[in-house]
């Protein structure tokens, strides 16, 4: 065994509901992860993993940093090269009263989707009395305007409150969109992390392209010396894009269309990998939804882009990736389904129960999960 890690072995018999995590599994307050492990005296790398097979339900307990123990020479890691943009504006309403805007998913036509929320002195709740039309000011003589209500969204829950709005923005002359956010902007932080960090901290060492509204957090531990520590063990690595929205975790909506893009090296790269046997593990829920969406039903993967809505659940069931490493999810969290769809709901209650034991922390400066077969 290795010396780093704890080693456990799921019961020989359980008793589980028919659906992961239904009544019964509560995320105490104290292990949602509030600051950034370097607040904590950690490195990135330094953050907890548990390591999980789905053969034996073994799991084992370590550091990040110690990542190159548990892969092999030809696993191919599928990373989000999506950096998260500054996107949460202090807003007011024509009466001055004041609000936040959580800035989405970029649309065609210099559209947004965007959020209307109370701002974080209220626990930075949404807010849902907004009306379509109605125009709120943002810093430096900025607008942006409320255009109508999300569809997608209130066709699947039709009574629902507005949560999300097509926007356009209006800035002022002469700014571009990332100089207007990277001045006025913060990143989108909930009321577990009780105190604003600069972008640097939302930012994972893969970051190219910014379009995220929230940081791919499966890939925050890396650093450039575990990233070549891991190259120079023959793990590979193959970049795709889904710039992520608006967590909207208080009621536990389906994701929202996200745009993504898959290059046709990585598609011929993920493809090579599963036709020789190899483990295809893919670098957060972010990853699976982009990969999965231009997988066929032979489990083809073909190079695509676009916005997709995909859901993924058991009943769906994965075709592209084997592994996966991931954060740890709150209970009835949608990405509950698809780590159901990877790994069997019993694997799941086993894992959570020891993250649980274990104390780890959960959400975007939290600890990690990998899952592999």
């Amino acid at each position: 065994m290795r010396n780093s890690t704890q080693t456990t072995t799921a019961p020989q018999t359980r008793q589980l509901p028919q659906f992961v995590f239904q009544p019964g599994f509560e995320l105490p307050p104290e292990l949602e992860a509030a600051e950034p492990p370097e607040a904590r005296g950690l490195r990135r790398d330094q953050v907890r993993l548990m390591v999980s097979y789905r053969a034996d339900d073994r799991v084992e307990h370590t550091r990040f940093t110690n990542l190159p123990d548990f892969l092999e020479a030809g696993d191919l890691l599928v990373i989000n090269t999506s950096a998260t943009l500054k996107a949460a504006l202090p807003a007011r309403r024509s009466d001055g009263t004041p609000l936040a805007l959580h800035l989405s998913t970029r649309l065609p036509a210099e559209l947004w989707l965007a959020e209307v929320r109370q701002p974080d002195g209220v626990a930075s709740q949404p807010f849902f009395s907004a009306q379509a039309g109605e125009m709120l000011s943002l810093p430096g003589g900025a607008a942006v305007t409320l255009l109508t209500p999300y569809l997608p969204a209130l066709r699947r829950q039709p009574d629902a409150p507005v949560r999300l709005w097509v926007t356009r923005l209006t800035l002022p002359d002469g700014w571009t969109l990332p100089r207007y956010l990277e001045t006025h902007g913060q990143p989108i932080r909930y009321s577990y992390v009780r105190q604003p960090w600069p972008i640097e901290y939302y930012q994972t060492v893969f970051a190219t392209e910014p379009g995220s509204a929230e940081m791919p957090s499966a890939g925050r531990a890396f650093t450039p010396e575990l990233v070549t520590r891991l190259v120079a063990q023959g793990i590979e690595f193959a970049p795709l894009l889904l710039h992520t929205g608006v967590a909207s975790l208080e009621k536990h909506e389906p994701p929202y269309e996200e745009y993504y893009r898959v290059p046709a090296e990585t598609a011929r790269r993920v493809n090579a990998a599963l036709a020789g046997g190899r483990r295809v593990i893919a670098v957060g829920t972010t990853v699976v939804r982009a990969l999965e969406t231009v997988t066929d039903a032979a489990g083809v993967v073909h190079p695509g882009q676009g916005w997709t809505e995909l859901v993924i659940t058991p009943q769906r069931g994965l075709r592209a990736v084997n592994g996966m490493l991931t954060g740890l999810h709150e209970p009835q969290a949608t990405h509950l389904a698809m780590l159901q769809a990877l790994a069997g709901c019993e694997h799941l209650h086993h894992t959570y129960a020891e993250a649980l034991r274990q104390r780890y922390l959960w959400h975007e400066f939290g600890d990690l999960h990998l899952l592999l077969p």
